[in-house]
């Protein structure tokens, strides 16, 4: 007796399913690519903070070496570094505090009544470069006993902060159903208690999102630092300037700064990643 084996053979793959797994593949390595170019850069400085200044000037020396602590440990010893981070924290965090709370309330009226004029004025302001106000403030705040204080730079920031934070969460409570404040204004809150019970939960991620760009913003910025900042209430960007001189740059030591002034902000990112995602996601669906 003989017997037919038969062996089973799997279907050809659809068109379809081929083209988006071509679709999968190119978009992975795009990604990829992008990443590493922007990757790239803080892996050098990260290298560069471990490295000698001889080495740090030297293309020969790559990734392997024997990596060192001295340009962390004469920069934490010199002390400015922490004291211009400490001041950082404090003006960003104040800065950042105080603009949300005015911005947020005043974003909420603008998206709920449609005060189209407001929001226009709102974009003027967020478009007008700072720098052509340097002069006037600084005359301003001069005659005002201000200047080298960190009320100085609060103010100088939130100029930035208030309309950046207003922008942003103007769509998120335009995007809010009106009915859900409707109902709590019939069972006896007012306005304002609707918009702090209701629209305000409901926009969390949003003032999430706002504030953290309005933070990195604040420890980033350079210029206010520069002109209305004295010794003592100098910020790291400004910290940073100095290692730059006319004569030589102690690489190592702008290498080692820079990369512990980047540890806060990828932490604040890291920590407000998932509020950071949603916020700019329902930013980018409402209004």
């Amino acid at each position: 007796m003989s017997s037919t084996v038969t062996t089973a053979t799997s279907p050809p793959t659809p068109p379809a399913a081929r083209g988006r797994r071509k679709w999968t593949w190119l978009r992975g390595t795009a990604i990829a690519f992008v990443t590493l170019i922007f990757a790239l850069p803080l892996v050098w400085m990260f290298a560069a903070a471990f490295k000698t200044n001889v080495q740090v000037t030297d293309p020969s020396v790559g990734l392997w070496f024997k990596p060192t602590l001295d340009n962390f440990r004469s920069i934490v010893e010199a002390g400015q570094i922490v004291r211009s981070m400490g001041n950082s924290l404090l003006v960003g965090v104040v800065s950042t505090v105080l603009s949300a709370v005015i911005a947020v309330p005043a974003a909420w009226a603008v998206g709920r009544f449609g005060m189209h004029r407001t929001g226009s004025l709102i974009l003027v302001a967020r478009i007008v470069p700072a720098i052509s106000l340097l002069v006037p403030w600084y005359y301003l705040f001069a005659q005002m006993g201000l200047v080298g204080s960190y009320t100085v730079l609060v103010l100088s920031h939130m100029f930035v902060s208030v309309p950046l934070i207003m922008w942003i969460m103007i769509s998120f409570f335009a995007g809010l159903p009106v009915e859900l404040e409707e109902a709590a204004r019939t069972d006896g809150l007012s306005a304002f208690g609707a918009f702090w019970r209701i629209s305000l939960p409901l926009a969390a991620p949003g003032t999430a999102t706002a504030s953290l760009l309005a933070f990195v913003f604040s420890w980033n910025n350079f210029m206010f630092a520069l002109v209305f900042a004295d010794d003592r209430t100098q910020t790291v960007p400004v910290t940073l300037f100095n290692f730059i001189s006319y004569a030589s740059t102690d690489w190592g030591g702008l290498m080692a700064a820079a990369t512990l002034i980047t540890v806060p902000v990828v932490i604040a990112a890291v920590v407000g990643q998932k509020y950071l995602v949603a916020g700019l996601t329902s930013g980018a669906t409402k209004g």
